[in-house]
Formats: C-alpha cells, structure tokens, sequence
C-alpha cells in the first residue's frame, strides 16, 4: 500500500514555504549590486519583465511537474518520461551541493548577528574582522554546525509541524523587519551632503548613460541570472515543494504570489542596503562591493558611523538577514531528504540525520578550504584580479553548470515529450482558467532554453 504524502495545510503555506526558498542571501546581496552597477532603473525593469515572462514559465513548470507526480526532483523527472530519469540526478546534485556552503555563510551570517546584538559591532566593522574569522579552524566550524543543525531541526519535524510552521512564523516578520529597515535607510544621512534619497535614485532612476546594445545585453543577462538563482528553480526545490502542493488548491495563483512575493522583498533589499551605503560611502563604493564584501565588510562600517544606533540597527539586520538564510537552507535539505526518502524508502528521520551528517563533512572539509586546504584557482565567473577558493568552485559548479543543463532538460522535456498541454491540464485540473497560456508555451519551448544557453555560455565565458 503506498504511503500517503504529506501536504500543505494550505495555499497560503505553501506559497510562504516558497518564497521562503527565494527569497535568500541572493536577493539580499547580489540583487542591489547589480542594481546599482547596472543602471538602475534599466536593471529593475529589464528584471520585473524577466520574471513575468522567464520566471513565471520556470517556477509554474517545476510546480506543476511536482503536483502532478507527487516526488520530489530525484525521481519526478523520470515518472515524467523514462528518458529523462538523469536529469532528476542532475537535479538532486544541486541542493546536494550548495547546501554545504550555503550553511558556511549562513554560519557568518550567525556570527555577525551574535556580535551586534551583544554589542560589539564597532569590532565587526573593523578591517580584518571577516578575514581573520573565516581563516580561523574552529570558530567558522562551529558556528556552521549550529546553523545546520537548526535546519535539520526544520526538516526533521516535517512538512506541517516544521517547514510550513517555520515559514508561517519567519516570512511575515522577515517582511516587516525589511519593509522597516528600508524605511530608515531613506531617512539616513551620511557623508559630504548625501542622504539615504541619493542611494533610492542610484536603485531606480535609469541611468542610460553609455548603455548601447552590447552594455544592455551585459545588463539582461545579469538580470536573467540573478532571477534564475532567485526563484530557487533548477534546484530540485520547487518540484520538491510542489509534491506537496494540495490538488484542490489553485497553482496558478500561488505562482503568481510567489513571483510577486520574491520580486518586492529583492525591491525592497534594495532599498535597504544601497541607500545608507551610498549616504556614507558614495555611489563609487557601492559599484565596488559585491557578494559576502557587500555584507560582511561594507555595511558593518556603514552601521558603525551610525554612532549608538549601529548596534541595534546591525543586530536587526542581521537577524532578519539569519531568518531569510534560514529558510533557504531549509528548502534545500528538503529537497535532498526528500529525494533520499522517494527513492530508497527511508524514514525522514533516517534521511535527515545522514544527510545532515554528509553535509556537515562538506562543510568542514569548504571552512578549512581558507586555512588548511587553501588554493586559488581562476574560474570563468572570476572577477579580475581575484581568485576562487573552495567555496567558490562548489557554488561555479551548482549554480552556474548544474543549474542551467537541469533548466534546459526541463523545457525540452516539457516543450517537446510530454508536451505544455500535460502541465497546463495539472494547473487547470480543478477549472482555473490560466493566465499567460501561450506567452508560457512559448516560453518553455523556444524562448526559455535559448536564454538557458547563452547563460550557459556566458557561465564557461563565451560572452
């Protein structure tokens, strides 16, 4: 007798536990760097159209084939069509290993918010802080090993009593510490006349100047690249969560809830980070800093010039910054415990407990990748006049090989095997009627994989 699968209580769950999985350090570093580098107002609009158009097509897709096979990534691909039962390999490996380094960082994120809330954040701004805590043996290491281990926590209670519960609990108050912290950016003011005012113009105002075709396409494909990582697609993620989708909710409108839900807390990053940077270090600064330097090294300073409030106002941050962490990391064990359990038929208990175990040999061998095993080594993705570490080649490989392959295997398996029809008949199963029907058919067989390969191509530096 097969046993019966775990499901959200409701819509509002599920949509919650997603866009938990999106919204992620992505959206809180890397979307208001390329805001700012890209032009502004050229980056978000080119993005809001992205994600109505290529977000929606992939986020609706893996939902679907989710709901529609009741598995997670593992095997789902497979119960699709026999001949794509790789790709549920292929797509079970991404997870599998950003999840190891994506627990180190949520680690730094650990340490940084411990040290503001115990008021020692004029420490953490200072220049070597970052270096000489991550090139340390123990302290990354145990601060990793309590973040993961609070994730499989999550996991371990399930999908009701541990993801949706979590997510019900850290989505609202992620969104109001946000929308509060943005507010106070606005009113900030900094160094040499500027003001919080003068970072929201560099995030939405268009800067045109010297973009022609060959600068707009460079902005596109930024663009494309932080939707597909921010989305949480290609990642197993939204299969997985999609298995768990009730069959008498309306997937479309979760979609569309999920889509606007991840694109107004990127927004809203925005609006949180760019301005009190610029206010005291300068448009210049702001285009310079990007990734882990953006967090761990530029906005410790900037909450240390805010005199006896940089400690309250750093503690909050990066306490809602742990809670938006948290949920990503949470989506993506499940994603691999969930596959563990659909394939060998194991207890989550069981499955938790080694992959946690698999993960956290990872993760340690990744934290001593900046001691002990330290190398460097230039990846295509590289910055100039920096090297890669570790950390970076497992992330170069999940995010920018991986991804991308699983991405395109899933247009061709749904655009031209099973066909759009057979997920648009999952989506309308109940008599919705769906929205964007051909821009998605469309999407998923012509535009979709060819904007699939060129970020495939930009990612081995063919562009």
């Amino acid at each position: 007798m097969e046993k019966k699968r775990n499901s959200f209580s409701s819509s509002f769950g599920f949509v919650l536990a997603a866009a938990g999985s999106a919204v992620g350090l992505g959206n809180i570093w890397r979307f208001p760097y390329l805001a700012a580098k890209d032009g502004g107002g050229v980056f978000l609009f080119t993005y809001v159209i992205l994600a109505l158009t290529f977000g929606f097509a992939l986020v609706f897709t893996e939902i679907a084939i989710g709901r529609k096979t009741k598995q997670s990534c593992l095997t789902a691909y497979g119960k699709m069509h026999k001949k794509f039962s790789w790709l549920g390999v292929a797509a079970s490996l991404v997870p599998f290993l950003i999840l190891p380094y994506y627990s180190i960082i949520g680690g730094w994120v650990l340490k940084y918010a411990v040290a503001f809330s115990t008021g020692n954040g004029k420490a953490a701004a200072g220049d070597n802080y970052f270096t000489g805590f991550i090139t340390d043996y123990f302290p990354p290491i145990i601060f990793d090993a309590v973040f993961l281990l609070a994730t499989a926590f999550v996991i371990f209670l399930g999908v009701n009593k541990g993801i949706e519960t979590i997510s019900k609990i850290l989505m609202p108050a992620l969104l109001v510490v946000i929308i509060g912290i943005a507010i106070f950016s606005l009113t900030i003011d900094g160094e040499d006349g500027r003001t919080g005012m003068d970072g929201l113009k560099a995030l939405v105002v268009p800067d045109f100047k010297g973009v022609g075709v060959k600068e707009y396409f460079e902005i596109a494909t930024d663009a494309m690249g932080q939707l597909f990582y921010s989305i949480s697609v290609a990642m197993g993620i939204m299969i997985t969560y999609g298995s768990y989708f009730r069959d008498d909710s309306n997937l479309g409108t979760s979609v569309n809830q999920i889509e606007i839900f991840d694109t107004l807390v990127s927004f809203l990053a925005g609006v949180m980070i760019i301005p009190p940077v610029v206010a005291f270090m300068g448009v210049d600064k702001m285009k310079e800093t990007a990734g882990p330097s953006l967090m761990f090294a530029a906005l410790p300073k900037v909450f240390e010039k805010m005199g006896a409030a940089g400690n309250i106002v750093g503690a909050v941050f990066f306490i809602m910054v742990l809670f938006a962490a948290l949920t990503s990391c949470i989506s993506l064990m499940e994603a691999v415990v969930s596959s563990l359990i659909d394939r060998f038929g194991w207890s989550r208990r069981k499955a938790t407990a080694i992959e946690t175990g698999i993960a956290l040999i990872f993760s340690i061998v990744i934290c001593l990748g900046y001691n002990s095993f330290y190398f460097e080594v230039k990846l295509p993705n590289t910055a100039p006049g920096k090297s890669a570490q570790l950390l970076d080649v497992f992330d170069y490989l999940s995010n920018n090989i991986f991804m991308p392959i699983v991405a395109i295997g899933t247009c061709i398996l749904v655009g031209w095997f099973v066909k759009p029809k057979a997920i648009i008949d999952e989506a309308t199963k109940n008599g919705e009627k769906m929205g964007r029907r051909r821009l998605y058919i469309a999407m998923v067989k012509y535009i979709a994989p060819v904007l699939l390969l060129i970020l495939l191509l930009g990612s081995f530096g063919l562009f």
